[in-house]
């Protein structure tokens, strides 16, 4: 449900000003920014991440990072280029959230077992009437997982929380056999596409500033 909540964090050195804002709170989409030296703060304001009735994931994921954007972009004193990213983890067309219990999220890991599902990841930089998106669709292939595998995935924690109830940058990257694509994107934002996308904003990364020096 959509509430007018913001949440505000500098993630910037004191001599620095914010050349973008990270409309998410997600900590590993932080740490690949960090990752690629991109100076950014983080608004992150509440919306409706309800699916539309019929709507593809293609088209439910990208909406959800568009509107992650301009959510944060209208809020009073945004100026600076705002970033929006959504990820979704998509087995036989069906979008699996994060799971609600236990029983939830071995129904979601039973669905991947020993087989191939897709995670896509939405991007979206805004600035006034400026919207460049990127999709980036990766395929991963899992390992077949056994009750004991779930049930010991399930006590550590770490499933609670994530789409398609697995992490791949922690203790379920023990379940990926194969990842076709960019291994970024899964972990919740593609690094060769946003560079691209920020780079028409003029947000330059770390190779870019050493260019320049």
């Amino acid at each position: 449900m959509c509430t007018d909540m913001s949440v505000t964090e500098s993630h910037l050195s004191a001599s620095e000003s914010a050349p973008l804002v990270l409309a998410s709170a997600s900590p590993r989409r932080r740490e690949l920014l960090d990752q690629i030296g991109v100076s950014y703060r983080v608004v992150v304001h509440d919306t409706d991440e309800s699916p539309m009735p019929a709507e593809s994931p293609e088209i439910y994921v990208s909406r959800l990072a568009r509107q992650k954007a301009a959510a944060v972009s209208v809020l009073p004193g945004i100026s600076a280029p705002v970033l929006g990213a959504d990820t979704i983890v998509v087995c036989d067309r069906t979008v699996l959230g994060k799971p609600l219990d236990e029983t939830d999220a071995r129904r979601m890991l039973a669905m991947l077992s020993g087989r191939r599902h897709e995670v896509m990841t939405a991007v979206c930089v805004m600035q006034g009437q400026q919207v460049r998106e990127a999709t980036v669709r990766t395929g991963v292939w899992f390992r077949e997982l056994s009750d004991s595998d779930m049930a010991a995935y399930w006590q550590s924690g770490e499933p609670a929380g994530k789409a398609g109830a697995y992490a791949v940058q922690g203790l379920g990257a023990l379940f990926v056999a194969k990842i076709e694509g960019s291994y970024s994107a899964v972990v919740g934002l593609p690094i060769f596409e946003t560079g691209q996308l920020l780079a028409a904003f003029g947000v330059r990364n770390a190779l870019e500033k050493v260019a320049r020096e």
